[in-house]
């Protein structure tokens, strides 16, 4: 019988109702005695982590789980992560970066409704998690309402329906349907794990507006060693009478700051040559194209490249590089590092 370590971090799943709300409380071992089906497939061992609203979880958060694997990886055969809901996608994507190469699978799951809800979904997701973490293949993936997702693939499309997760721009692995698992896409994984122990999370994330201001893109440029920017459709920067966003960007980058443009759209991802507003952009500033990256997934490995570098050219190359099938596809550009990724 395998072994799996469950790591409880809190979320919905472990809430109790409190005169001020859902409030994480119930430890991994509380959740695991609703469940007994979970002792039938692996043995379990449990370390309660943290007990936070996913909201409240930070890169420091992060880096905790990863170190948490880390320290006990040799010892179990997967990983389990009980999890809230609202910011899972980050941190499956952090995990992705923090730890490459697992063999192991290393999932996250959580609920909806918390686990003593007559209408729950805790227990299919942690049963089929389980399930998962010991006939699936390794990496850092989500699995929730059946599907298992991508690490750097995952976002939260529905706020209280069981179908919580989507995958954006790649398929989802597998299925699990009264728990027969289906394996579409088995991931390739190293046989040793690659562990990172840093992130710079001085990060920023500016969502464009019509009529957005000029002193607020100042403000973001000014203040972050790293900055995203989700503009519209497939990318580019408003051009209002003095605005000059173009020449906030050239200053932000001639000061070392590495900046990313991606899209507030969920599919098919950025393009940024196609129109004027994002043609000058890429042609003569040194900025960084999230193509089909999710936001998640942008903003952890962002994170990752700033604990190691601040170099644009350094940094580009990491970028770039496929980490957990995180980016697929870059239109080839004569003289420049862009090139089709498979």
């Amino acid at each position: 019988m395998k072994k799996i370590l469950m790591i409880g971090t809190g979320g919905t799943i472990a809430s109790e109702m409190t005169p001020e709300g859902l409030t994480p409380e119930i430890t991994s071992e509380q959740l695991l005695k609703n469940i007994p089906r979970i002792a039938e497939i692996c043995q379990v061992d449990c370390q309660q982590l943290y007990s936070l609203d996913s909201t409240n979880l930070t890169p420091e958060h992060w880096l905790g789980v990863a170190e948490a694997i880390y320290r006990r990886y040799d010892d179990y055969d997967g990983f389990v992560i009980s999890h809230g809901t609202d910011t899972m996608a980050y941190t499956a994507a952090a995990l992705s970066y923090l730890i490459q190469d697992s063999s192991k699978p290393i999932i996250l799951t959580g609920a909806q409704k918390p686990i003593w809800f007559d209408s729950t979904d805790s227990k299919r997701n942690l049963t089929d998690a389980f399930l998962y973490a010991v006939n699936g293949c390794g990496g850092v993936q989500i699995v929730f309402n059946g599907k298992v997702i991508l690490g750097t693939r995952a976002r939260k499309t529905h706020t209280k329906s069981f179908q919580a997760f989507s995958s954006i721009n790649y398929p989802c692995l597998a299925v699990l349907q009264d728990e027969f698992l289906m394996q579409y896409i088995r991931c390739d994984c190293g046989k040793k794990p690659i562990f990172s122990h840093k992130l710079n999370s001085n990060v920023g994330l500016l969502k464009i507006i019509p009529g957005i201001r000029r002193e607020l893109v100042q403000f973001m440029v000014d203040h972050y060693d790293g900055l995203i920017i989700e503009s519209f459709g497939v990318g580019g920067l408003p051009e209002y009478e003095g605005t000059d966003f173009y020449g906030i960007l050239e200053r932000g980058i001639q000061a070392g700051k590495l900046i990313v443009m991606t899209t507030q759209v969920p599919n098919e991802g950025s393009d940024l040559g196609v129109y004027h507003v994002g043609y000058q952009l890429k042609k003569s500033l040194h900025i960084l194209e999230a193509y089909d990256m999710t936001t998640e997934a942008v903003v952890a490995k962002l994170m990752w490249i700033l604990a190691q570098t601040r170099d644009f050219h350094a940094a580009e190359k990491l970028f770039y590089t496929p980490v957990a099938h995180d980016i697929l596809y870059r239109p080839v550009e004569k003289g420049s590092a862009a090139g089709t990724v498979s």
